[in-house]
């Protein structure tokens, strides 16, 4: 027997096929697609239906030059519908990079670069990245960003990462904000704590930092000159570095967990915040007033739930896409309420699949793009259909 998931009269799945199918809350299984496969059924087409989205196995091509991935812990799309990730070359075993041995163990293969641009077929456009002269190259890449100028801002996770670096789209440096080894917790007003994601506001040209792994913060700053504007914490509240971990049975912390994964800004100007490990999504005004957020899986332990997200292309942003990558799924949660609406997605090396899901991105239509880590290893696009 094959299954396709539809949307359910109810809000919890509905059988092992459902389950095994990927079918997500609302989502029932019905005879016609395969058992725990990638694709769904093609329903209204909705923004908000999980129904819509299917896997594109055309997308990215393979890649040039004998290259390989590793961990893949950023995914952003330009202006142009370029889609760019940022993965960790440093990640690969000798053997998954066995051509760059001395000597070499294989044919295959090599590590890319760090900094990947696609187009929408999948090509690759140009790759780039890596230390250099003027700047500190994090220790463990973590998030990417391209800006209304066109500009590529990167983040890093290692432990001594305090700091994030502007490039022109081709790879030239123009800035550094921090300083490698130099982060002196939550309230520094000149470093970071191991920041893990950006974005900025093309009103304002300030710069957004979920940090991050280290501290536990927004932080904003001058995009040109890297001046300190003001950073809050959870509900707005000052920041601490007290030790922490979640209870899903104690009351909501007052503070962020670790990481702040990421602080993504929609085009009415709300900041959404990833505090990953509290399972929640908090919004924010720019000034960092708290307005509201959203519990979602709360009972999930271990890397937690809300990881990344990005928006529904339409001109009020409608949903917003949340990837979750301790259940392996895609949540879309209506804006307006903060409701969810569905989710997709499935755990596993398959085609379509999840493993260690991670990042997210959308481009002009609605499709979604997601950049999995640790041993996911790649960047996969789900189609919305028309």
């Amino acid at each position: 027997m094959t299954y396709t998931c539809r949307l359910g009269a109810g809000a919890l799945l509905i059988g092992l096929a459902a389950i095994a199918a990927g079918c997500g809350p609302g989502l029932e299984a019905a005879p016609g697609a395969p058992l725990g496969g990638a694709t769904v059924a093609v329903g209204a087409q909705g923004a908000g239906d999980a129904s819509a989205f299917q896997y594109d196995p055309t997308w990215p091509k393979p890649l040039p030059d004998n290259w390989t991935l590793g961990n893949v812990v950023g995914v952003a799309v330009d202006a142009r519908d370029h889609v760019w990730i940022v993965h960790r070359p440093g990640s690969l075993t000798p053997q998954e990079a066995g051509a760059d041995a001395d000597p070499p163990l294989a044919e295959c293969c090599r590590p890319a670069p760090p900094v990947i641009e696609f187009n929408q077929e999948g090509d690759v456009v140009q790759a780039w990245g890596g230390p250099g002269d003027g700047y500190e190259w994090p220790d463990s890449e973590h998030g990417i960003f391209i800006d209304h100028l066109d500009n590529v801002w990167l983040g890093g996770s290692g432990g001594e990462d305090a700091h994030v670096l502007k490039f022109t789209r081709s790879g030239e440096f123009l800035l550094q904000i921090g300083a490698h080894g130099e982060g002196r917790g939550s309230n520094d007003t000149a470093n970071f704590g191991q920041p893990a994601e950006i974005d900025v506001d093309p009103e304002t040209n300030e710069v957004y930092i979920a940090d991050g792994y280290g501290n536990r913060r927004v932080a904003v700053f001058d995009g040109d000159t890297g001046e300190y504007r003001r950073h809050w914490g959870a509900y707005g509240n000052t920041p601490t570095d007290d030790a922490y971990s979640y209870d899903p049975d104690a009351p909501l912390s007052q503070q962020f967990g670790r990481p702040v994964h990421c602080a993504t800004l929609a085009a009415d100007g709300l900041i959404y915040v990833c505090d990953r490990v509290n399972d929640r999504i908090q919004v924010f005004d720019r000034d960092g007033t708290y307005v509201d957020e959203v519990v979602i899986a709360p009972r999930t332990l271990g890397f937690g739930s809300a990881f990344d997200i990005d928006f529904s292309p339409d001109a009020g942003q409608e949903f917003l896409y949340n990837i979750d990558g301790m259940n392996q799924k895609v949540w879309i949660v209506r804006r307006s309420d903060l409701s969810i609406a569905g989710s997709f997605g499935f755990g596993g090396h398959m085609a379509g699949g999840f493993t260690a899901a991670h990042s997210l991105a959308v481009d002009s239509q609605g499709n979604i793009y997601v950049g999995e880590t640790l041993e996911g290893k790649r960047v996969q696009r789900f189609v919305r259909g028309m």
